[in-house]
């Protein structure tokens, strides 16, 4: 896909109320780390008293997920999560405009060995993540160091789509967006012995999936992470980021390839994946995105778990 371009068009009135609250969100983040943290946090209380539909959907998530937990534990844990997704709004903004040196000051990475190995040794990546709310910042730090490829869906907003392109693109000056649907054209960047970041945790529906446990849940899960480990002769390379608690950044982790993949079957390798999803989401569930309806699927002639779908 060739490189976002400046059109005039986007001058029109109809995009000033977006230049306008991108221009205030643009000297917000000029502001101090932790007042960003702060204010973050203060987005997130807002959101999580108006999004009543998304706070419900996440509140779910966590009682199918975490029936262990009592129900102040999984409030306490919702609040948090929302303050979560309010810190990410910033976080997008930061990666999109702070100085590259400013930005990198906040990574802490540790196994960026198993990335270059893979380059030196000319094989395909697949970076597989996680859908935590850290994922924007998360991959622009990880592309400071490493080519990173990215699977990508344009945004209905023209001028939202060159912006937000513009401000992950920068990181990495020979990477490849992938439209999401152009198989053929993930399977040859991963021939090319590139490394291209996908998350196989959401729901996309019945069609690519096959059901198996998550969280103790039967999960529509997709099998393409091994159609394209076997086509694009790729490893499979699990990637999760975290932020730190005591305010000084970002635990970037690129773990190990994973032994033996694909495996016997696509049913096995589906469990084995959503396995891993429940260990790295079990590590810090504050910071995953669980107002995803991520057990909207259901097998045949089961009942739905979020009610009437909006």
């Amino acid at each position: 896909m060739d490189r976002p371009r400046f059109r005039a068009c986007f001058l029109h009135p109809r995009f000033w109320p977006l230049w306008l609250g991108l221009g205030l969100l643009w000297l917000v983040v000029q502001l101090p780390y932790g007042v960003q943290l702060k204010l973050g946090r203060a987005l997130g209380w807002l959101m999580y008293f108006t999004a009543s539909s998304r706070r419900q959907i996440a509140a779910r998530n966590l009682q199918l997920c975490f029936p262990g937990k009592s129900v102040a534990e999984r409030e306490r844990l919702l609040k948090e999560n929302f303050a979560s997704t309010g810190i990410a709004f910033f976080e997008m903004a930061m990666s999109w405009w702070w100085p590259k040196a400013r930005l990198a000051r906040l990574a802490h990475v540790e196994g960026l060995e198993h990335l270059q190995q893979a380059q030196a040794e000319g094989q395909g990546v697949i970076l597989m993540a996680v859908h935590f709310t850290t994922l924007e910042i998360g991959a622009a730090l990880l592309g400071q160091l490493h080519t990173i490829d990215g699977m990508y869906r344009e945004h209905d907003n023209p001028l939202f789509d060159y912006v937000q392109r513009r401000g992950r693109e920068r990181h990495n000056l020979d990477a490849t967006a992938i439209e999401r649907e152009d198989i053929r054209a993930m399977l040859k960047v991963l021939r090319a012995g590139r490394a291209i970041w996908y998350a196989p945790d959401q729901d996309y529906g019945r069609k690519q999936s096959i059901f198996v446990p998550l969280f103790g849940i039967q999960a529509a899960t997709v099998t393409a992470t091994t159609k394209f480990a076997r086509l694009g002769k790729a490893r499979v390379v699990p990637f999760t980021q975290q932020r730190l608690a005591d305010g000084s950044g970002y635990r970037l982790m690129i773990h190990p390839p994973l032994d033996d993949f694909p495996g016997e079957s696509e049913e096995a390798d589906c469990l084995r994946i959503n396995q891993w999803i429940e260990q790295v989401v079990s590590t810090c569930p504050e910071q995953y995105l669980w107002a995803h309806r991520r057990f909207k699927t259901r097998p045949e002639g089961e009942a739905k778990l979020y009610g009437k779908d909006k």
